[in-house]
């Protein structure tokens, strides 16, 4: 079998597509790269959509923690401290035996006027249970940041603000919320990269992987135990998260220059401008 054979029966079987079989003997390099890269497709899924719902739900937090109510910041408080305080590993498994006892026909939300019925049966499953483990998780993590960011802002900016007549709403969204963010972009970054990283733990806790279709991490573990050499398949799986991170750093890169691009850049060059003499 070639290697392009190999691609186009591999290259899609974590979500479905393609060989039904994983290869029992005689792996190639091409098989194994193929399909770890095919297990990063469920590695982008889980860091992509957690990051950006997470990203809303740590700013409403952060907010919550810095309000001045206790009733909006005792459970941010707390929120912060479960998820930031247990191990990512205990809290997919939990969720998974939670999610478990949960009755697969759904609950019913009796609203008075109208009877809903809450679908539970794709809770059970990774691509909804642990993403919303994730979601939760990088949710605290990042309210931290982004709480410590509003206690830094300056308090001439919040003066100025004011001074400007700005309040409520259009003070935030104008002044605190921008200079929130370019405070905390780089401690985000990082949190973003370690979001990343830690999907690999989704389909090793506690969520199986429904007809072997795993992340990148599930694939490369079963070419480590199959060939009993764990010197290919792992480094093949840190060389794809390695790229990943790049790619990450890039595009955050450019959206930090973008928050930042009110501020003065790099030296200019020295340019001759001779004047017309009168």
């Amino acid at each position: 079998m070639s290697c392009w054979q190999t691609i186009h029966d591999y290259g899609l079987r974590s979500i479905g597509y393609g060989e039904r079989l994983l290869p029992r003997s005689d792996f190639t390099l091409c098989e194994q790269f193929t399909l770890i890269g095919s297990g990063m497709l469920w590695n982008i899924y889980f860091g992509v959509l957690a990051l950006i719902s997470g990203f809303f739900l740590a700013v409403a937090i952060a907010c919550a923690k810095n309000a001045r109510s206790p009733w909006a910041r005792r459970p941010a408080n707390w929120f912060i401290l479960i998820f930031r305080g247990s191990p990512l590993f205990i809290q997919f498994f939990l969720a998974y035996e939670i999610f478990v006892l949960l009755p697969k026909v759904g609950i019913d939300i009796n609203l008075g006027f109208v009877e809903l019925t809450a679908e539970t049966r794709w809770l059970t499953r990774a691509w909804m249970g642990a993403l919303i483990v994730l979601f939760l998780n990088t949710a605290a993590y990042s309210a931290e940041i982004f709480y410590g960011a509003l206690r830094s802002i300056p308090k001439g900016d919040v003066e100025a603000a004011d001074a400007y007549g700005m309040t409520g709403w259009k003070r935030f969204r104008r002044v605190i919320f921008p200079t929130m963010l370019r405070l905390a972009w780089p401690a985000y970054t990082n949190e973003a990269i370690f979001l990343f990283h830690a999907t690999t733990l989704v389909f090793f806790s506690g969520f199986p992987a429904w007809q072997q279709r795993g992340d990148a991490l599930y694939y490369a573990s079963y070419f480590a135990d199959k060939t009993f050499n764990p010197f290919i398949p792992y480094p093949i799986l840190a060389g794809y998260f390695i790229l990943l991170t790049l790619v990450i750093i890039g595009f955050f890169g450019l959206a930090n220059r973008y928050l930042n691009r009110h501020l003065p850049g790099a030296r200019p060059k020295l340019r001759l401008r001779p004047q017309i003499i009168r």
